[in-house]
């Protein structure tokens, strides 16, 4: 570890953290050209943090070789670019590996899935991903915290074994509790991400947050990317002004128990001519009428 600052991983971190979608080709396959336009599309427009391997590029309903190649084509058309946050999760001996496959592309950040299982506890959490973290010591390490229940002291123990879990995805719909969590573990030892995307990230700032993650900047990245200029100015008004125009499109994906996190924004691409609206179970197609609806709030982005 010697050396190892991840002053570059944490500034990305601190940032718009895209989480890119994997389109689907007609027969079902990964559309290999379609995503790597997809890509190109983000950093043109000025994303410098990619997250191949997140829930919104359906990353449970990926094989392990199509997890593989999402990662691959972020690595390749990220280079020199931007940062890539990769994902890796299930079972430990995959997240490991998944890490190690990571690292040995160059990506020089993972996010570790809150992990799969039934039985979750406190102190199993820790060992998770202290295996993940320890497996890929010169890797930033990003834990991606999804249950209201774990003690942000849990996290503080975790750091003190791995210098290098840099930063925290924190992903539970409560502000009130992110900023006690934040607090508990180490407001100043980590970069904190607002995991919920545009709908938290005010309110989420205002208690510590620097940066927040975003399936929707894959349909609109001017709109996050204002976004994150007011949050990081304290300009709470220019926020919520690109909040209001993007709550109908977040309410949408976040209906039903975020039924259809992945098919509004696919749907939004697939209105915009960029990619099929195809998703895989257990995610679903939208209803005829919503599929107007997000097709005429892209076009009113688009605009």
């Amino acid at each position: 570890m010697t050396g190892v600052t991840f002053e570059a991983q944490r500034a990305a971190l601190a940032d718009v953290v895209a989480i890119p979608v994997t389109p689907f080709a007609a027969d079902g396959t990964v559309d290999r050209s379609a995503h790597r336009a997809l890509l190109r599309r983000l950093l043109d427009a000025g994303i410098r943090t990619l997250t191949p391997g997140g829930n919104t590029g359906e990353f449970h309903a990926l094989a392990p070789e199509e997890r593989r190649l999402v990662t691959e084509s972020a690595v390749e058309e990220a280079a020199g670019r931007a940062e890539v946050l990769v994902g890796v999760g299930h079972d430990l001996p995959t997240a490991i590996a998944s890490a190690r496959h990571a690292r040995d592309l160059g990506a020089r950040m993972v996010m570790v899935h809150q992990p799969v299982h039934p039985y979750v506890s406190a102190a199993g959490w820790v060992a998770y991903h202290r295996a993940v973290a320890e497996s890929v010591p010169e890797t930033g390490v990003v834990p991606y915290v999804r249950d209201a229940r774990l003690p942000g002291a849990r996290l503080a123990e975790l750091a003190g074994h791995c210098p290098n879990v840099i930063g925290v995805k924190y992903a539970v719909p409560d502000a009130a509790r992110f900023a006690a969590f934040a607090r508990d573990a180490g407001l100043d030892r980590f970069v904190w991400v607002a995991g919920l995307a545009e709908p938290y990230a005010p309110s989420y700032f205002s208690a510590g947050a620097t940066g927040f993650t975003s399936g929707l900047v894959n349909v609109a990245p001017v709109l996050s990317l204002n976004m994150i200029e007011a949050l990081r100015s304290g300009d709470y008004p220019a926020a919520m002004k690109v909040w209001e125009q993007v709550r109908r499109f977040e309410e949408l994906r976040a209906a039903h128990g975020s039924a259809h996190n992945v098919t509004v924004v696919k749907e939004a691409l697939a209105a915009l001519g960029l990619c099929r609206r195809d998703v895989r179970p257990p995610s679903s197609p939208l209803p005829e009428q919503e599929r107007a609806e997000v097709a005429a709030i892209a076009a009113g982005w688009s605009l």
